[in-house]
């Protein structure tokens, strides 16, 4: 079986690891001449680490990432709301990882260039369109970037778009689309090594639906010299859903302290100073939160959608590149399992992942399990003396829960997927 994945980020990456696990050596054409290591940190659930364990990566994301061992959440003034431990402090099979995403991107391409040929990781052609032949196989063409000269056409059984958010194929499938839908929030994304806080491995998050912070480490090596190398982010709400963004969200664009940072001023707690760590970092990035609808179909005969170019969602949750990975391995499962019938095999696909991830984006756009903030700040908007009398510990455990088991992330899930992969 011939594949072409286009598209050479997490989901991509992935899913060639997986294909190639299964017999199946795919060509990835990737757009950009040169992979840099770009974005800020990331996290990786324990049901997409069960899957990379399954590809022989635990231990290389262990010597690069920190293993994340508890999830808090707090008011604006610091106020502790819920606190919960993660990965393997919470029992998990396998850890949950904070980590780096150009770090992550670059061991997944390393890997990728062990394990496929030279020839089959091509960089520098960005897709152009592509049709189905008579003989139902796929014809594809590329363009080079350096020189603007047509490659194509180019055949193979399969076609995978994993080429993010601005996919080209989708937007083959769907023309009139538009840009993606903006949720009227601005994040500020970046990373400076600082001081440790709380337990060295803590993520936290604070405030509430139109001003939050969420800070975590993500560098074991950091974390061994009693350091930290911190991941920021400052989210404000600036308009409304649905308005168009303020800019198109990228990987580069700078972002300015002073956009932000004077209505953080007060975010001054006795285990964290948020505006010191802001200050005290040099490069900023700037990005509206986008997603877009989820739509009726991905597959369309022996093409498919993946990652971000299938269901982008709002980074809530932290959940948007492990629903990257574990579409990765579902194709690739139905993809063996179906053998020559392809189109069933990416009709099943698109079955078990497009109504799953849906219902992601919705509960993100709702603000998935950071909602707890939320009902604290609508209940107590100038804090609490007793947090029972806001809300009860089963109204938070059961917020905690219900995402968890939406996301595919629950104890049972990832002890499934675990044992499926061993």
């Amino acid at each position: 079986m011939e594949v072409i994945i286009v598209g050479a980020g997490i989901g991509g990456l992935t899913l060639a690891l997986s294909l190639v696990e299964k017999g199946i050596t795919p060509t990835i054409y990737e757009s950009v001449r040169e992979v840099k290591p770009l974005g800020v940190g990331i996290n990786v659930l324990p049901h997409a680490t069960a899957i990379l364990t399954d590809l022989g990566l635990q231990e290389d994301l262990r010597a690069t990432g920190i293993e994340t061992k508890e999830l808090c959440y707090f008011n604006k003034f610091g106020q502790e709301i819920w606190r919960e431990p993660r990965g393997l402090a919470a029992g998990y099979p396998v850890p949950q990882f904070s980590i780096h995403r150009g770090q992550f991107q670059h061991l997944l391409l390393k890997t990728a260039k062990e394990r496929l040929p030279t020839e089959n990781i091509k960089f520098g052609l960005s897709y152009i369109n592509h049709e189905i032949t008579s003989s139902g196989r796929v014809a594809c063409w590329f363009e080079e970037r350096a020189t603007g000269r047509v490659i194509g056409p180019v055949e193979t059984d399969v076609l995978i778009a994993a080429d993010g958010i601005h996919s080209a194929v989708r937007a083959k499938f769907y023309p009139n689309e538009g840009p993606p839908r903006w949720s009227g929030a601005v994040l500020w994304r970046a990373a400076v090594e600082s001081a440790q806080f709380l337990s060295g491995r803590s993520m936290i998050m604070a405030g509430h639906a139109d001003q939050k912070i969420v800070i975590y480490p993500i560098s074991k090596k950091a974390y061994d010299q009693g350091k930290s190398y911190t991941n920021w982010i400052a989210e404000l709400t600036l308009g409304k859903p649905g308005d168009p963004a303020p800019t198109q969200e990228n990987w580069n664009k700078a972002g300015k302290k002073a956009d932000f940072l004077p209505q953080f001023k007060d975010w001054i707690y006795d285990w964290l100073d948020y505006p010191k760590l802001a200050e005290s970092t040099e490069q900023i990035f700037e990005f509206p939160m986008v997603d877009r609808d989820p739509v009726e179909a991905w597959s369309f005969g022996p093409t498919t959608l993946l990652g971000d170019a299938a269901h982008p969602m709002y980074p809530i949750g932290s959940n948007g590149a492990s629903q990257a990975i574990i579409d990765a391995r579902t194709l690739t499962n139905r993809l063996t399992e179906y053998g020559a019938d392809i189109s069933g095999a990416l009709k099943a696909y698109e079955s078990e992942r497009l109504p799953a991830t849906a219902a992601i984006v919705a509960a993100n756009r709702r603000q998935g399990p950071d909602e707890i903030m939320q009902i604290v700040h609508e209940r107590a908007p100038n804090g609490f003396d007793n947090l029972d009398d806001i809300i009860s510990r089963e109204e938070r455990e059961q917020i905690a829960a219900k995402y968890k088991v939406l996301a595919g992330f629950d104890h049972a899930t990832v002890s499934k997927v675990a044992k499926a992969v061993n």
